[in-house]
């Protein structure tokens, strides 16, 4: 199966696609992330990840409320480009010895991932004001503002913390 299936004709048929995409996306970081706070050695990344874990949690709740507004059952649909992006990261790690350098892989590919997901709430808020949605629009602003306060959080890490820093010297 291509990107997009034969059954999407309409712009309501493309924004439950899209929701069915990050749902499956935010089911397939919950996985990806205890390893990477396994890897992790610098304590604020650790706990950084840990915390966007439980948030990434909360999320799946709210698009599983999203999809009953929308008279939906929550599903998802394969997301290639997220299950890119983290085999990417796993990938980078693996070939990672120095611990310090390993954080910084984690920060970056972390963002990476940040950076999908708040592309992709973007869109789906956009659409769902112009499909008349908004009992929805509420739930997907709170996991957009959700991401973008963990890339900001990754950006401290990797700046004010020294993850980069540490990673050069």
């Amino acid at each position: 199966m291509g990107l997009f299936s034969k059954d999407i004709k309409t712009m309501e048929d493309m924004f439950v696609h899209g929701l069915q995409d990050i749902y499956y996306a935010e089911h397939q970081i919950t996985k990806a992330l205890p390893q990477m706070i396994e890897q992790a050695t610098n304590r604020d990344l650790a706990a950084g990840l840990r915390a966007h874990l439980d948030e990434t949690e909360k999320q799946i709740g709210r698009l599983e409320q999203v999809f009953k507004k929308l008279g939906k059952e929550p599903s998802a649909t394969d997301c290639p480009a997220i299950d890119g992006i983290i085999k990417e990261a796993k990938e980078t790690a693996s070939e990672i010895d120095d611990k310090a350098v390993l954080d910084a892989a984690i920060v970056a590919n972390s963002q990476a991932v940040e950076h999908y997901e708040i592309a992709r709430y973007g869109t789906l808020i956009a659409w769902a004001e112009e499909l008349g949605h908004e009992d929805v629009v509420r739930l997907l602003t709170t996991n957009l503002n959700e991401e973008k306060a963990a890339n900001t959080k990754l950006n401290t890490i990797a700046l004010r913390k020294g993850v980069n820093k540490k990673a050069v010297a």
